[in-house]
């Protein structure tokens, strides 16, 4: 991995208050290195990550992208409720998950509208709100 790479990583990890050990730094030179939102599964990156020759297991790439997550530097999106995606653009916004690829991509937000929600049970608030539009080709 290329310096500049590993140092946008370790900002990212310090700024969110977590300890960049090797393998946090490996990950994240991975995920921000260049400067471009990503998606990625644990699969996926593990595999990125592999390819590179560091060596981390899958089980730490789940775990340090749960910690991405729980720091607030990625978001989880699940598709078809066991499929989990993750992403390094946190803002609200909706996705394109292209069921042939099975790829993830983001939407722009600025088309999407949405007019009314159903009323929540009393006691509940919204903590999120979630639009995942699958699309396939013609």
């Amino acid at each position: 991995m290329n310096e500049q790479a590993i140092t946008i990583g370790t900002n990212w990890l310090s700024g969110a208050g977590l300890r960049p050990t090797r393998q946090r730094v490996a990950l994240a030179s991975l995920l921000v290195g260049d400067g471009m939102d990503r998606h990625v599964t644990a699969e996926s990156l593990y595999a990125d990550v592999c390819e590179r020759g560091e060596s981390v297991s899958l089980a730490t790439v789940y775990n340090t992208l749960r910690a991405f997550c729980d720091a607030g530097l990625m978001q989880e999106i699940t598709v078809d409720g066991s499929k989990s995606y993750f992403d390094t653009n946190t803002h609200d916004h909706p996705h394109f998950f292209w069921e042939e690829d099975r790829v993830l991509t983001d939407a722009p937000a600025d088309q999407l509208e949405i007019l009314r929600l159903p009323e929540l049970p009393e006691g509940a608030e919204i903590s999120k709100v979630d639009v995942v539009i699958r699309l396939r080709r013609k």
